[in-house]
């Protein structure tokens, strides 16, 4: 039996008029973040690091951020087909880790809200979601957006 690792990682700006999606789930914050799809940089970095381990590319090169159809388009399907894609291609997803880093919204309240909703979106049973400050340093600290990083371990099917 073979063993994958992948890394994902996102991060977008904060935007007027959008909601904030955060691991397919809208979380309670007066901006979204700003993307060509929902913006959800925690699904985004997770897909990348499902596809990176299958050696599928990245989530760019399956949903192009210049394709209108995509404008608005929700992350959960994004997920959804990485997995199947990861399936296809003989893998089987053993769990996934990661971690968002933002100053706000308090991701506390949110946590098991996130993990229920990307656990059933990916049928993936073990899903880590963890979130951290940089203390007031970079984009993040000056609350000007949200990054999150992905690790899959995947496992021939």
């Amino acid at each position: 039996m073979s063993t994958r690792a992948g890394i994902g990682f996102d991060a977008h700006r904060f935007a007027e008029g959008r909601a904030l999606m955060l691991g397919t789930v809208a979380v309670d914050h007066p901006q979204g973040l700003a993307g060509h799809s929902d913006g959800d940089v925690l699904t985004h970095a997770i897909v990348d690091a499902i596809l990176g381990a299958a050696g599928l590319g990245d989530i760019g090169s399956h949903f192009p951020a210049d394709d209108p159809a995509l404008a608005g388009a929700p992350s959960a399907m994004f997920l959804e087909h990485a997995v199947t894609a990861a399936g296809a291609a003989g893998y089987r997803i053993d769990n996934i880790d990661a971690t968002v880093v933002c100053e706000v919204p308090r991701l506390e309240p949110w946590r098991d809200k996130i993990t229920a909703a990307l656990i059933a979106a990916s049928g993936v049973g073990r899903i880590g979601v963890k979130a951290t400050t940089t203390d007031g340093m970079g984009f993040t600290g000056r609350g000007e957006g949200i990054a999150a990083f992905a690790v899959a371990l995947l496992s021939d099917a």
